[in-house]
């Protein structure tokens, strides 16, 4: 009887297990599911394509860069024959993006240029991951996560100078103009 016992045992904490798993779709899941699409554009950018001469940072420009690891990077291009998948598409992102875990810090644009949002996911000072989601109806979407450790929205906010003077590589910028065309 006590073999019995553990079997239920074991089950019902099985089924437990299964059940508890949080079975929303999300943002990564997402990625994965749809970076050998067509239509769709996937791009791993390490930190290091930007070319940031770290010599020339200070103090808190260094901490925000050392603390970016990678960004990933996936794009829908709108075509004039499947706007209604371009539509189903970007649903589901808008979806995904309205889970309770992912924090809004701005949003624009205007429904004729197109829209955006800065979303992240942690504590306000403490983040692991801003996601930054940009529509046109005229172009597609896309979705760019910036995954990190301990990532201050402020002291990222310090790099956006030193980003207009480094030496992007401009193979991979090419690659993501060349596919809105």
């Amino acid at each position: 009887m006590t073999s019995l016992t553990k079997h239920i045992v074991v089950l019902v904490v099985l089924v437990a297990t299964i059940f508890s798993c949080n079975q929303n779709p999300s943002l990564q899941t997402y990625f994965v599911d749809n970076q050998e699409k067509p239509n769709f554009l996937s791009l791993d950018v390490p930190v290091s394509m930007l070319n940031i001469d770290q010599t020339k940072l200070t103090e808190d420009q260094k901490e925000a860069y050392n603390s970016v690891q990678k960004l990933n990077m996936l794009a829908y291009r709108k075509d004039s024959v499947a706007t209604a998948d371009y539509k189903d598409e970007l649903s589901k992102v808008k979806t995904i993006l309205d889970d309770d875990k992912y924090e809004e810090l701005m949003r624009g644009g205007n429904s004729t240029d197109g829209k955006f949002m800065v979303k992240y996911v942690g504590e306000d000072d403490d983040i692991d991951e801003f996601i930054l989601f940009g529509s046109s109806n005229n172009m597609g979407f896309a979705v760019v996560r910036i995954l990190g450790n301990n990532m201050e929205p402020q002291k990222l906010m310090t790099l956006s100078s030193v980003l207009d003077q480094s030496n992007i590589d401009d193979g991979q910028l090419k690659q993501i103009i060349d596919f809105f065309k």
